[in-house]
């Protein structure tokens, strides 16, 4: 499993983001994130992978190859858990959730891709 991981700060807000990582689940409503459009967010990402399996209402299965992915979400936060899943099906989830101004953070790293952002 290869984990996705999105959320954005308020204006004026960087805080450590391994901390933010950390407590997402502890803490579903961590101070300093904006709130997510999150049913917009996960309807387009049933609309970029229509062609894909719906397993569940937050799960998508490749059913012409390989890879899985489900969706965890917060009110403020995205966390997408890949399964097999290729890079460029990966890139495509990054690309989705940069339309909403919600860099990558890749807790297996750890680093936050949010330079474009600055």
């Amino acid at each position: 499993m290869y984990e996705l991981v999105f959320w954005k700060y308020q204006e004026g807000v960087y805080l450590n983001h391994q901390e933010v990582y950390e407590n997402l689940e502890e803490q579903p409503q961590p101070e300093g994130l904006e709130e997510l459009p999150v049913a917009v967010i996960l309807n387009r990402i049933g609309s970029v992978f229509s062609k894909w399996e719906k397993v569940d209402a937050n799960s998508w299965k490749n059913t012409t190859g390989v890879g899985a992915f489900h969706v965890k979400t917060t009110p403020q936060s995205i966390q997408i858990d890949c399964y097999g899943t290729q890079g460029k099906t990966m890139d495509k989830l990054v690309d989705i959730m940069a339309e909403f101004q919600c860099p990558l953070y890749d807790p297996q790293v750890p680093e936050r891709y949010d330079e474009m952002y600055e």
